[in-house]
């Protein structure tokens, strides 16, 4: 809201500023005025965009640790941190890292979650969360995700696990980057050999998934 504030400000500064300040070579006393407004307008805009950038930086990115790594995929760090609840969207991609990958170490449920991200930036796939989550399992077959179309009902049982996930889908959602899987789509157990996997490039294996990149995704 700050930011939209701060934005909306500066443009209607700016637009003061273009009806104030004459033609090149005027002689009109307000011409100095004029030139100083739009200097320190520029300045501001620079240091908003420094303050937003930094703001940015310590939202998404935790301190490093004493070995200068950024802890995301620690789970000691994501333990700390205070329990988190957000909308549908994160419910959403908690709920999918719940059941897709409880089981997987950490790093192995932030490579799920990367792949759900980045099937929400594919133009291949639905452009939200919930949408990819759940795609096919309203037509009753086709389900993405197993756990969407498995017939049994979405029961929490593992409180921790699913704390755990929220953590993850909440770091995720609010931009961390994703430094796993490269680019990843598909990602499949190693006890099955679907037959997309032949022609998909293989971009990392994690635990017990490996993961794959649609071409053209």
């Amino acid at each position: 809201m700050w930011k939209a504030a701060g934005g909306a400000l500066r443009a209607a500064l700016i637009l003061c500023v273009f009806l104030v300040v004459p033609k090149a070579g005027s002689a009109d006393p307000q011409a100095a005025l004029g030139l100083r407004m739009a200097s320190l307008i520029g300045q501001e805009g620079s240091a908003m965009s420094r303050l937003d950038a930094e703001r940015m930086r310590r939202l998404v990115m935790p301190p490093v640790d004493e070995n200068g790594n950024v802890p995301f995929h620690r789970r000691d760090w994501l333990e700390a941190l205070p329990l988190v609840e957000g909308g549908r969207e994160w419910q959403c991609l908690a709920t999918a890292l719940y059941f897709e990958a409880r089981g997987e170490s950490v790093p192995g449920q932030f490579a799920v979650a990367e792949v759900i991200l980045n099937r929400v930036d594919s133009p291949r796939y639905p452009d939200s969360i919930c949408d990819v989550v759940y795609q096919g399992a309203r037509r009753g077959g086709g389900c993405q995700f197993s756990f969407a179309c498995d017939g049994r009902p979405e029961r929490i049982r593992e409180r921790d696990a699913y704390a755990l996930a929220g953590k993850i889908a909440r770091v995720m959602k609010d931009g961390a980057p994703r430094l796993l899987t490269d680019g990843a789509t598909h990602f499949h157990t190693r006890a099955v050999n679907p037959r997309w996997a032949r022609s998909f490039p293989r971009t990392a294996q994690i635990g017990a998934h490996l993961f794959y990149r649609q071409p053209g995704a």
